[in-house]
């Protein structure tokens, strides 16, 4: 079960919207161990696409040392889908490399940037299997 406060999910939902047409993508730290997204930590999606991202290799390996030096895991790793449900995809399923991530995923594809309902979901990926599960917002 994933954890979050509405803050960090308006955060999320406002990176979505603000990058449609393309995917967003980011992730939220916590401190490690805890299991508790607290920091919010936006991204760009190198690969500028509506239906794929990935993070830049030197932000991401600017983002790792940042963790470290932190003492943070990443807790959430987020992106959206701009045309289909927020499902993981093949693609996202084979990136998956963290174990102990939430993968959450918003899908603008109804209201693209505009304001109106979305659809946020989150995941466990392991081993290439999903898990859905639940997300309480506080």
């Amino acid at each position: 079960m994933l954890t979050i406060s509405q803050d960090l999910v308006d955060l999320i939902v406002a990176h979505a919207r603000k990058d449609h047409p393309d995917e967003a993508c980011g992730v939220i730290a916590g401190p490690v161990d805890s299991d508790k997204p607290t920091r919010f930590i936006p991204m760009i999606n190198a690969a500028r696409s509506p239906t794929f991202y990935e993070f830049d290799s030197s932000d991401l390996l600017k983002l790792y040392r940042e963790l470290d030096a932190n003492n943070e895991d990443p807790v959430v790793i987020y992106h959206s889908h701009t045309a289909t449900e927020a499902y993981p995809s093949r693609t996202d399923v084979a990136y998956a490399a963290e174990p102990f991530a939430h993968y959450v995923l918003v899908s603008t594809r109804e209201t693209g940037n505009a304001e109106g309902p979305y659809e946020l979901r989150s995941y466990r990926i392991v081993d290439e299997v999903i898990t859905e599960e639940e997300i309480v917002i506080n």
